[in-house]
């Protein structure tokens, strides 16, 4: 696999797989900085923050949020095709979920372990004011994924790989997926719709290759 989408419940620790998975495999990391940045190189300077506040974003799907949605997709499937890539969240899976070397992964884990973890990793004393944070990400995450995409952001028939961190240890999930990954073998071009498919100009992909830091398009 070329690429692997990462999607995770907050407080799952799925950021935190995504990297490792990402180092240890010798992958590009694609995060929400890292599609900010080329976005940013396309005038889209607010999406960052229409993202976070997704309340009166979608209150109001105007043509300027249509076309910002239209770039980012262009941004993540130029990501793709770059190759040798993790992407994290962001609605790549939704994106990318037609093309062969793509493996779709959900981290998710029950809301008291996630509560738990935030608790932890914020310093909060109050469980209730932890609840209200994880449900918070959990609305605007899947707000922005079922108005988008009319997708689910927690179906699991979505996904090639769910992953429960409240069972499987985060760095057992990381073992796994590495595993995985080296384990299924690349589909070429002609067997079935790979990312190197995909057309993008040659802007675009400069603007990636200069955020990702790397002149070398991955292809198998």
């Amino acid at each position: 696999m070329s690429v692997i989408t990462i999607s995770r419940e907050f407080g799952s620790e799925g950021s935190y797989i995504a990297e490792k998975v990402a180092q240890a495999l010798g992958y590009h990391l694609a995060d929400k900085e890292t599609l900010e940045h080329v976005l940013l190189q396309y005038g889209f300077v607010e999406f960052e923050k229409e993202y976070d506040e997704a309340r009166s974003l979608w209150a109001r799907l105007d043509a300027r949020n249509t076309e910002m949605i239209k770039m980012l997709n262009r941004v993540i499937r130029a990501v793709a095709r770059h190759g040798n890539v993790v992407i994290l969240g962001r609605g790549s899976f939704a994106v990318l979920n037609d093309f062969a070397d793509v493996l779709n992964v959900l981290i998710q884990a029950p809301l008291s372990v996630r509560q738990a973890r935030v608790m932890t990793q914020q310093k909060i004393t109050e469980p209730e004011q932890a609840e209200a944070i994880v449900k918070e990400a959990d609305r605007v995450r899947a707000t922005f994924l079922e108005s988008y995409y009319d997708v689910r952001w927690d179906a699991a028939s979505a996904f090639d790989l769910v992953i429960d961190t409240g069972k499987v240890p985060p760095d057992l999930a990381i073992s796994w997926l590495v595993e995985t990954v080296k384990a299924v073998p690349e589909r070429k071009d002609g067997e079935a719709r790979t990312t190197s498919a995909i057309e993008e100009d040659e802007i675009l992909a400069s603007a990636v290759s200069d955020v990702l830091k790397c002149q070398v398009v991955h292809r198998p």
